[in-house]
């Protein structure tokens, strides 16, 4: 997938002081109106079926299948409800660490791995030289994993320009992300491990604000970046995506960076203690699953390693990078996919290990967060069996109940990013939870279905 390219300055004027507001396109606004508009009928139309509600419910409870099911579905909304409560305590006992001084930052090693990526490259390398850490303390490494397209040609540019504090390697051959950062891993001499991803931009801060919790911290083995979406301005899925990328770090990550269990590093944006690293490098890089080559979920495969290891794993919300996402539904499904599956294998990896005495001090924790997940996956099929039937029985009861639920559903994340963020942007988290009901709801079961396949999906160049 080729990106855009975005320089520094427009980083800044986006994120920065001197952002300013942009009116939204007339496309936008039909889209969220007609939200609006749908999810207001919806709860009218609850509000007018509600005898057809209790008599589809009376039926239910009065089969032994309905009853079963309903008791199931009470029994996990009571639990996802707790969980949630829960995690909005833990969201509210984070706080990220502040950053070291000058003199305790280690030295660190960024891994840039690229392919197909374009003269993005180039912006993602000029951002990591213009970092306010220490010059003498930061290896930059850039490889290029065999790309179709000039992305060598802007790697050559940004080492002509950038100098010695870029380092540029070409893979013979394309032989895979995992592969890519192996051979940065070997190469680099840092005490801390950074890997970006070459579509991805940091702020000035970010890298100090990222390896500081591995300094802070003596049992913690790795770090999760705040990834947030760069290309929101250009598209309307990038917008929606936006508010889910905030929940999912800015929410989600920091209830489990407070059980010291944060499940997955990002790739666009990690840090990692070298020796945590090196020990589980021979296993991360032979990885298999159904006696194939892992050629996916390199990030959360080593997150999972380095939390079996002992380690606690943190998230820094203060350390923030922009990366591009789909722009179109078949970009973004893939994506999906991809990330689907590795969770699928990654949670069988980590049921070996999760109930021993892994590590030191408590492990409720990662088995709570392990115990999440998994019921998430195990039951996306009976309860697409369930949306099914519903569907083929009682259309309009299913549309309508659904369509409320969002309303209902979507206004936390809503409340939450508009608190953290911008309001007006928020509300496309209403019309992403529409998208995803209704458009994606499929992706776990298949994801699941095809844990074994393997392939990036999102990387070739459009034809």
């Amino acid at each position: 997938m080729k990106t855009a390219t975005i320089n520094l300055k427009l980083l800044n004027n986006k994120y920065g002081s001197e952002n300013k507001k942009t009116p939204i396109n007339f496309k936008a606004l039909v889209i969220l109106i007609s939200s609006f508009i749908i999810m207001i009928g919806a709860a009218y139309a609850v509000y007018k079926l509600q005898d057809d509600f209790s008599k589809f419910n009376f039926e239910r409870l009065n089969t032994t299948f309905g009853f079963l099911f309903f008791t199931i579905a009470a029994t996990l909304f009571v639990f996802g409800s707790m969980t949630f409560i829960y995690d909005v305590y833990l969201y509210f006992k984070y706080k990220p660490i502040a950053s070291v001084s000058n003199k305790e930052l280690p030295t660190v090693t960024v891994i840039v791995p690229a392919y197909n990526e374009g003269k993005q490259v180039w912006a993602t390398l000029e951002s990591l030289a213009k970092s306010d850490y220490p010059k003498e303390k930061i290896q930059i490494l850039s490889i290029d994993d065999g790309s179709k397209d000039d992305t060598w040609y802007w790697m050559q540019e940004a080492k002509r320009i950038l100098g010695d504090q870029v380092t540029i390697i070409q893979q013979p051959k394309n032989m895979g992300k995992r592969h890519a950062l192996y051979r940065g891993f070997n190469i680099g001499t840092g005490a801390v491990f950074v890997t970006v991803d070459s579509d991805s931009i940091v702020k000035k801060d970010t890298l100090r604000n990222l390896v500081s919790p591995l300094i802070t911290d003596k049992k913690c083995g790795a770090v999760a970046g705040n990834i947030q979406v760069l290309n929101n301005k250009k598209a309307l899925l990038p917008k929606m995506l936006n508010v889910s990328f905030v929940m999912s770090f800015e929410f989600k990550r920091s209830a489990e960076s407070s059980l010291n269990s944060v499940l997955c590093t990002p790739g666009a944006l990690a840090a990692y203690k070298a020796t945590a690293v090196f020990a589980c490098l021979p296993e991360w890089i032979d990885q298999k699953f159904m006696g194939k080559a892992s050629d996916i979920g390199e990030d959360r495969a080593l997150t999972n390693m380095i939390l079996k290891q002992g380690y606690s794993v943190l998230f820094q919300r203060n350390a923030y990078a922009y990366t591009n996402v789909p722009e179109d539904y078949t970009g973004l499904y893939k994506m999906f996919i991809r990330w689907g599956r590795s969770n699928v294998r990654e949670n069988i990896a980590m049921y070996k290990y999760v109930f021993t005495n892994f590590k030191e001090g408590s492990k409720f924790g990662s088995r709570l967060l392990f115990v999440t997940q998994s019921m998430k996956m195990i039951m996306s099929y009976p309860f697409l069996l369930f949306m099914m039937y519903f569907v083929i029985t009682h259309p309009v009861l299913f549309i309508s109940s659904t369509l409320l639920s969002i309303l209902i559903m979507s206004t936390f994340p809503v409340l939450f990013y508009s608190k953290r963020y911008d309001l007006k942007e928020a509300l496309w988290a209403y019309s992403y939870s529409i998208l995803y009901t209704f458009g994606l709801f499929w992706i776990t079961p298949y994801s699941i279905a095809t844990a074994g396949k393997s392939g990036w999906l999102t990387r070739e160049i459009a034809a």
